[in-house]
């Protein structure tokens, strides 16, 4: 790769390592990283012959997981290797059992890329939606080792499309088929000479689809909703989503609430419980006894948030007014209204929900409420907009056979796994 590229890379390692001395998550990186080839040496058969699999983090993981389990659904004997770049994938998803191991990524240089692919001898290598580290890239080409990226979206203002971007296109073009999400990223790639492009769509509408018919049951939280009209689960929530939503909630009674907060500890649930001015409860203090007369259940426990939008006339998810939205198609395969902040446009399906009036962005306390009291006073639009929400879901399916037909055939490849 070329030097400069190298020289970046470096750069950024030691910029980790120097955060490592305060951050814990690049702490954990680090320590990943530094046993990673000992792991590798130690679980993984000398002969290789693994699929690769790598996500940055645990949102690409989520997009990568119907691909994974396809694989291991069709050819359960085929040797799948997992790697992170980022702690909030690995330390979540260690312990996948789909697959053989699962790794921190080392650092894309030179030195790593040629140990790691030695000790795993890679019969594919399978890239999750922006990952494009060029030393891999290119190692694996010259290897002759067939690579893909899947669940990809380019946008115009992406390094590829501008004019100093060809070190990075050249990247581009070491994968065997780059599996996007829209028409609008294969023109853009087409434009700049990439044609070995199919349209897939996202996996994750597959996994959301997967995960809402293995959705698990709470009994306490059935009764909880049991005797309400209306029903408002706010997912994934951070304090700024919380200073709009629960005003809001104060001043509604004919409304209950389900808050499951994207993070918590002992002082961030107690801030939360504090700006409530109606009965709450935390769900880990809920009994059948004691949850009746209570207008709001706040979830402060992990792993219930997929399961729970089902108990919902309507959703709200976080992160809008941060980084970005999470996951709104988990709350939408339940065929419900989803309402989100205002950060929402590297997600397509935020805006194509949006456009078929199954979603609503909202930036300040008086567009939530204009958003709300139509879903609150209306049924029939409210059932209307979930309908809307539902069918989208439904009409993205799909995407996961496409690209494993592409990828495997009829199976062959995996076999030889």
């Amino acid at each position: 790769m070329d030097p400069i590229y190298n020289l970046g890379i470096a750069a950024y390692r030691n910029a980790v390592r120097l955060a490592a001395v305060r951050n814990p998550k690049a702490k954990l990186m680090l320590r990943g990283q530094r046993r990673c080839f000992r792991t590798l040496q130690r679980k993984l058969d000398p002969s290789g012959g693994y699929i690769w699999v790598h996500a940055s983090s645990l949102g690409e993981f989520e997009q990568g997981r119907p691909l994974i389990e396809r694989i291991k659904q069709e050819t359960p004997e085929a040797r799948i290797l997992l790697t992170f770049f980022s702690p909030s994938g690995y330390e979540v998803r260690k312990n996948y059992s789909m697959v053989d191991t699962v790794v921190y990524l080392p650092f894309d240089l030179p030195g790593n890329v040629k140990r790691f692919l030695d000790i795993v001898k890679p019969t594919k290598a399978i890239f999750v939606k922006y990952e494009f580290w060029g030393n891999y890239l290119q190692a694996l080409k010259r290897r002759g080792i067939p690579t893909y990226i899947i669940s990809a979206i380019f946008r115009p203002k992406q390094i590829f499309f501008r004019p100093w971007g060809g070190m990075f296109r050249k990247m581009l073009k070491c994968f065997d088929t780059l599996f996007v999400q829209n028409e609008q990223s294969r023109q853009l790639l087409e434009g700049i000479g990439i044609k070995n492009v199919v349209v897939a769509g996202d996996t994750r509408f597959d996994r959301v689809a997967d995960v809402k018919a293995a959705a698990r049951e709470f009994p306490l939280i059935a009764k909880f909703v049991e005797d309400a009209r209306f029903t408002l689960v706010m997912g994934s929530s951070w304090p700024p989503d919380e200073d709009i939503v629960i005003p809001y909630f104060n001043s509604h009674r004919e409304m209950k609430l389900i808050i499951a907060p994207h993070e918590f500890d002992r002082h961030r649930l107690h801030v939360l419980m504090s700006k409530l001015s109606r009965p709450a409860r935390f769900y880990s203090e809920a009994t059948a006894r004691n949850i009746k007369g209570i207008d709001c259940l706040i979830i402060d426990s992990f792993g219930l948030l997929s399961s729970l939008y089902r108990y919902g006339q309507a959703a709200y998810v976080g992160g809008g007014f941060g980084a970005g939205i999470h996951n709104i198609n988990e709350a939408a395969v339940y065929g419900i209204p989803v309402v989100f902040g205002p950060k929402h446009h590297k997600f397509q399906e935020a805006s194509d929900l949006i456009a078929v009036d199954g979603a609503m962005s909202i930036h300040d306390a008086d567009t939530f409420s204009a958003a709300m009291d139509p879903l609150l006073e209306n049924e029939p639009l409210r059932i209307k907009c979930g309908q809307a929400a539902g069918n989208y879901i439904q009409s993205h399916l799909g995407g996961t056979q496409l690209i494993y037909s592409h990828i495997f055939g009829n199976g062959d490849d995996a076999d030889e796994a």
